[in-house]
């Protein structure tokens, strides 16, 4: 009996967990206050997928590779800047001179690119789009 209340627990408590986790929508991106994840991040964050239908779209775009330099050897996307996310501080504003202009930045995995982008907000970037890592692109990349 005590093993049968001890599964039955877990059980309720995975439960609970899946709930809370599975009410979470990626698909409006918005908070129980109406708020965006860009309003909060002051960036937003899209999948690759979008990212290949703004630059495909004809829009003008900036695409920051947030890599090393060896990382950035070994393949990127075509028409990438490479600006490695810990020089986005220093080199943003002289290669980057329109704060207005849309950015899309990426790194191998996701986190660079985080930080890129929040640094490029902090700098007063306005349109900055972070699509997670080079890892999760399947389209055609330079080498």
């Amino acid at each position: 009996m005590r093993k049968l209340r001890k599964i039955f627990i877990m059980l309720l408590i995975s439960l609970c967990t899946f709930g809370l986790t599975a009410c979470h929508s990626e698909v409006d991106n918005m908070n129980s206050d109406n708020t965006t994840t860009a309003d909060i991040l002051g960036y937003e964050q899209i999948n690759a997928e979008k990212a290949k239908e703004i630059m495909d779209s004809g829009v003008e775009h900036i695409i920051i590779d947030a890599r090393t330099d060896e990382e950035f050897s070994e393949g990127h996307i075509e028409g990438a800047i490479l600006i490695p996310e810990y020089e986005i501080a220093v080199r943003a504003e002289q290669e980057l001179p329109d704060k207005d202009a849309l950015i899309l930045v990426y790194c191998r995995s996701g986190r660079r690119s985080k930080i890129a982008s929040e640094e490029l907000v902090n700098l007063g970037y306005t349109n900055v789009k972070e699509f997670g890592g080079i890892i999760d692109w399947h389209y055609e990349i330079v080498k």
